[in-house]
């Protein structure tokens, strides 16, 4: 399998902290956050990845080139903001097998890709999500699940439920799963496919309680320069 990494994000919540590189380059004891995607990738036995981007773009290319290691990495560069969802379908296209793994480019959740990969196929699903357990919902909404299958997705709420399962960010789709759907050409894949899909696809959970963090808000992504799992090399 191939792996997109969303990289495209601004971050507006991190001007504050963070304000000439996109949110992926946001430095993380002494390397760009997406850095440390790319070498979790390499770890994982990836030899390729497809690099979305859009907001200062050049920043990322300069810095990555087309190589990092063992992976060789391409580009889908957007002309004009697409959405989430208009971002994987354009990367989509420069992925060479026939299923990948999409990854957002400012969280990173610690999960085994080949463990998902063998739930995927077992499932026949058409889409299977990585799934965190967790304690404090409310930021990030919550997944619903009966016999493995995601049924539906609630919305961040202030006052949303203590304890469920979050949407990890990480998903593994088939290059054609947006073909024949009628979407625009810009679409949230959250809002836009996941939510108004899940009934008529088959969207597996792979419930996952490895590190997770998310980067896009200053008080998550100033824990992350503590945080263990980034080491230097």
């Amino acid at each position: 399998m191939e792996a997109i990494i969303l990289a495209g994000g601004t971050g507006t919540r991190l001007r504050d902290v963070v304000s000439d590189v996109p949110k992926p380059m946001a430095p993380v004891r002494g390397r760009p956050f997406l850095e440390w995607q790319l070498l979790e990738l390499e770890r994982q036995g990836f030899q390729r990845v497809v690099l979305s981007v859009g907001y200062l773009a050049e920043k990322i290319r300069r810095h990555f080139g087309l190589r990092h290691g063992a992976l060789e990495i391409d580009y889908a560069q957007e002309d004009q903001p697409l959405g989430t969802g208009g971002a994987v379908r354009l990367a989509l296209r420069k992925v060479q097998s026939p299923c990948c793994v999409i990854l957002n480019g400012d969280s990173f959740f610690d999960i085994n890709l080949a463990v998902m990969e063998r739930e995927h196929a077992a499932a026949a699903a058409d889409v299977t999500l990585a799934l965190k357990p967790m304690k404090h919902c409310a930021r990030y909404g919550t997944v619903k699940m009966k016999d493995g299958r995601v049924t539906a997705f609630a919305e961040k709420s202030d006052h949303g439920p203590e304890e469920g399962l979050i949407n990890g960010g990480v998903y593994l789709l088939p290059v054609a799963i947006f073909d024949g759907l009628a979407l625009p050409e810009r679409f949230s894949l959250e809002r836009d496919f996941l939510t108004p899909f899940c009934a008529s696809l088959h969207f597996h959970g792979s419930i996952c309680d490895g590190f997770f963090i998310d980067i896009g808000v200053p008080d998550d992504y100033l824990r992350a320069q503590s945080e263990p799992r980034f080491q230097k090399a």
